[in-house]
């Protein structure tokens, strides 16, 4: 079964990704590639990261202290020491940095702000990028839509953000990610809750918004010279990242997310090549897509380029 148009084609590979007996997904929150192109799925099941080869095969499992039932955001980071995953527990408010075995190397502390926090108002972090220089940015997604900003040893330098509509004003900045095709490096925000993205440079100053041929953004993957992003709202929207124009969209489906009990639908609803709540998305160093999506017991797909 094939998606995309002649721009970017895809068809699926049916079956891949199966865990091992008495293992189960939970929702599956986030998805990255390593440097040998191994797959790693963050899910809310126990063990909460499961890894695979690009062809399927899992290869072992393992959980971080401090990650659990609300696992969500997912992030890989080549550095000069190897490479490592940065993860989030919105419900916990906990975000770590571990090695690819899943030993913690660094813990974040919540934000110190009692202007903003309290515990009426939580902080709920949901994704992680890291910049050139290794500052850390943190979004409070599902808390109070802020963005937090911390250099490589974890220490907080800024913050900057709050509810609202207004340029720098954010609702559900679900994903962040360093864009680094031209130029200055930027921030890209999927200010989810405002149907858009959001544009800042590293030091949080607003630089433009984005809101054409998107519906409700998650996060975001920079590949080949392009801009992939799962758009919760049933598809995954593939943009040429140079200019920020739609290339393709991935298993569209614009009834899935209309349906009665959604994301969790009747199994026998979904299709191959249709996605009903895609959350992540990820490609390999041959171009080949991985998606995983917000459904109670997990599913995740693999496109292969064609």
């Amino acid at each position: 079964m094939q998606t995309g148009n002649r721009m970017f084609r895809t068809e699926v590979v049916a079956g891949w990704g199966q865990l091992p007996e008495g293992q189960a997904f939970g929702y599956t929150h986030g998805i990255v590639t390593d440097s040998a192109d191994n797959v790693y799925v963050l899910h809310t099941g126990k063990p909460n990261v499961a890894v695979f080869t690009r062809s399927g095969e899992w290869i072992r499992s393992w959980s971080v202290e401090g990650i659990g039932d609300n696992a969500h955001g997912f992030y890989l980071q080549k550095e000069q020491t190897g490479e490592y995953v940065y993860m989030t527990d919105c419900g916990l408010g906990t975000v770590v940095k571990a090695t690819l075995d899943g030993e913690v190397v660094l813990r974040l502390d919540p934000p110190d702000l009692p202007e903003v926090y309290s515990g009426e108002k939580p902080y709920k972090p949901t994704d992680v990028a890291v910049a050139p220089n290794g500052d850390i940015y943190v979004t409070d997604g599902y808390g109070q839509h802020w963005i937090h900003q911390y250099n490589a040893e974890g220490e907080r330098i800024r913050s900057w953000g709050g509810t609202g509509r207004a340029p720098g004003q954010l609702k559900s900045p679900h994903g962040i990610s360093v864009k680094l095709t031209d130029g200055e490096p930027e921030l890209y925000v999927a200010d989810r809750g405002n149907h858009r993205i959001q544009v800042f440079t590293l030091t949080g100053e607003h630089k433009q918004f984005i809101d054409n041929d998107m519906d409700m953004p998650c996060s975001f993957y920079f590949h080949g010279g392009l801009m992939l992003f799962p758009d919760l709202h049933s598809r995954v929207t593939v943009f040429d990242a140079k200019d920020d124009t739609l290339v393709a969209h991935l298993g569209e489906d614009l009834l899935a997310y209309k349906q009665p009990g959604w994301p969790n639908l009747p199994k026998a609803y979904y299709r191959a090549n249709r996605f009903s709540s895609p959350h992540a998305v990820c490609v390999d160093s041959v171009g080949d897509v991985y998606v995983a999506e917000w459904i109670s017991d997990g599913r995740i797909t693999k496109l292969r380029r064609l």
